[in-house]
């Protein structure tokens, strides 16, 4: 809130008092220790986000009391919504505790999870948000409290995730940015379906000049395409890779 300009902080809706300006211009209804698995706030005694939801509707009948139902509504259109939540969900109630492994493996757990995630932003923007900020996970693992638990007698282990989706997406949203010409199709065949041993000499052509395209045939990067890639991850990567 402070480095957009809008107020120092943004003040809890609970356990303080809000005067109209706060009303308008921002309003936290964040509970520590919540998480998209309702068993989360329960485990670390915290507001649900079912919870949170009845506030936030709580608060836009004050708001419309406050400046006019024309005038709330804007507001409640045009504010910016975060929603930081879920590392508790992987690293208190899965692995610190034992209830949700018995139950779901770590996969089936966070398809659950997701599942959780969506049915509360659907339910959000349902109630009126539209600018929603969602946060991804921190590096769980890397925190000091996970690598005392985890780690070993060193608190250490050298497991790295490295990002490629961001690169290839990229590269297929912006192909003549990297000096390609095609990003919606294989260089293979019709480069729509011809995959594998579809992809051959017998039953599929190939283009002039692979290097044109993102794809290679209908699944997999070309050769330049793998390169890019791989020199942005030895960029972000490669002192955590190779020292």
């Amino acid at each position: 809130a402070s480095q957009i300009g809008v107020k120092e902080y943004v003040p809890a809706y609970l356990g303080t008092h809000l005067d109209a300006q706060e009303l308008l211009t921002g309003i936290s209804f964040a509970s520590g220790g919540c998480g998209y698995d309702p068993l989360t706030s329960q485990l670390l005694v915290a507001l649900s986000l079912r919870h949170q939801l009845t506030l936030f509707k709580e608060y836009k009948e004050k708001l419309k009391r406050v400046a006019g139902e024309g005038r709330a509504a804007d507001i409640i259109a045009d504010s910016l919504y975060a929603v930081a939540t879920g590392t508790n969900d992987i690293a208190t109630t899965y692995f610190l505790l034992p209830f949700r492994r018995e139950e779901f493996d770590i996969p089936s757990y966070i398809t659950f999870l997701v599942r959780s995630a969506s049915s509360f932003l659907q339910e959000l923007y349902h109630s009126g948000a539209r600018r929603i900020a969602i946060m991804g996970a921190p590096p769980i693992g890397c925190m000091p409290s996970q690598r005392t638990l985890a780690g070993g007698i060193e608190r250490e282990s050298r497991i790295i995730y490295i990002d490629i989706y961001t690169s290839l997406l990229d590269m297929i949203l912006r192909p003549f940015a990297y000096g390609f010409k095609e990003s919606t199709r294989g260089c293979c065949g019709t480069g729509y379906y011809e995959v594998i041993i579809t992809c051959n000499s017998l039953t599929a052509t190939t283009c002039a000049n692979a290097s044109e395209y993102v794809f290679w045939d209908s699944f997999h990067p070309t050769e330049r395409a793998a390169e890019i890639i791989i020199t942005q991850v030895l960029q972000q990567y490669g002192a955590s890779l190779l020292d």
